[in-house]
């Protein structure tokens, strides 16, 4: 039987009340490591501008911050100075470089981990590379900041004593840049950040309702650039109503499709979880090569819906295949047939899914954490 950690030291960008994927992310897991292994966890949060509760769900919160006549900055001596006051527990590093700092190259959280890492070489760091680097078109600040993001995230993974990351595209880069000391990286989707009922209704059982859940930026992108594509997704689905969720977009809905928009704003985790467990079908407008990576994707996977894309992938990425996981809607075409197809890709979404559910990925995250 393994021996499992008692507590670990987790860094974010940001945690609750904050909107935030990575946030959300590791708040999750903290929970279900805490309820599975026992494991407590304490954050620290990198960004200065956060503002939260000294205690999240009864875990420690600290955040890397000095006060400078007024003015807030982060350091590496400031991060040294947090982690130097647990000299035992493991540390749990939610990567991603723009969350860290604006142009995406926090070399003051790597130079605090070196040095971490130089004066205690027996405590252990997971990365965890929600990003690695950005590539960027010419002349954008994220092409000419390219060879620095990788740089950082190069010096991550070579002092890190185990990585994990949510692509295998990402998993074959840090490989790449550790420059040996990291051969299999594992990759596992994210989990659902709302949520996974463990009773999901047959589509046949449920509301007539598709559901538009997400960010501002996509959703807003989905009602500018994807008119026709929706209407023909409700005509074709024969939907009744669309449930808009999340910080109102500021597009004028109502002239968006016939059929009526309701824009019910932010909710709970828990109302979005019952919300999607009784639609038929969710809308969204991602890259179709970064779905794994979408915990709203995740999301409408966990809730046996219908997942529904703007754009479809052309081959198969993490084991996501258009036309099988998701439909790809296709106004010039009539390629989605009965009630049967609707419900055989709801299915494969939820099975693709369960593979790498919350307690499946904590269990990863243990095994890394005390291996």
């Amino acid at each position: 039987m393994v021996n499992y950690l008692t507590h670990i030291t987790s860094i974010v960008p940001r945690l609750p009340p904050a909107i935030d994927g990575v946030g959300d992310y590791a708040l999750n897991l903290a929970r279900q490591l805490r309820k599975n292994f026992n494991i407590q966890t304490h954050f620290i949060v990198g960004n200065p501008t956060w503002t939260g509760a000294a205690e999240i769900d009864g875990f420690p919160v600290s955040q890397v911050s000095v006060g400078v006549a007024g003015c807030r900055h982060r350091s590496p001596d400031a991060l040294l100075t947090l982690l130097s006051s647990d000299r035992s527990s493991s540390i749990l590093l939610h990567y991603v470089g723009y969350g860290y700092a604006q142009r995406g190259c926090p070399i003051w959280l790597v130079d605090g981990l070196q040095r971490w890492k130089s004066l205690f070489p027996k405590r252990s760091l997971l990365t965890m590379f929600h990003e690695v680097y950005a590539s960027g078109l010419p002349w954008t600040s994220s092409f000419w900041l390219s060879p620095l993001q990788k740089n950082l995230a190069a010096r991550l993974a070579q002092m890190s004593d185990r990585c994990i990351t949510s692509k295998q595209l990402y998993a074959e880069i840090i490989a790449n840049i550790s420059r040996g000391k990291h051969h299999q990286i594992p990759f596992l989707p994210v989990f659902s950040n709302i949520g996974e009922p463990d009773k999901v209704l047959p589509l046949s059982e449920r509301q007539q309702r598709l559901v538009v859940f997400g960010g501002v930026a996509n959703r807003a992108r989905v009602y500018r650039e994807s008119q026709a594509v929706l209407e023909y997704v409700c005509q074709r689905l024969n939907i009744q109503q669309i449930w808009d969720i999340g910080t109102p977009t500021g597009v004028n809905l109502s002239s968006i499709t016939k059929v009526p928009i309701l824009e019910i704003g932010q909710q709970s985790a828990e109302k979005v979880s019952k919300i999607l467990a009784d639609s038929v079908a969710a809308f969204s407008d991602y890259n179709p090569d970064f779905l794994a990576k979408s915990t709203i994707f995740a999301s409408y996977c966990a809730h046996r819906l219908l997942p529904i894309n703007t754009k479809g992938s052309a081959s198969v990425v993490d084991g996501i295949e258009p036309g099988k996981h998701y439909w790809v809607p296709n106004p010039q075409g009539n390629e989605l047939g009965n009630h049967m197809e609707m419900q055989a890709i709801a299915d494969n979404a939820y099975s693709w899914y369960k593979t790498h559910r919350l307690s499946i990925t904590v269990k990863t995250f243990a095994e890394l954490l005390n291996n």
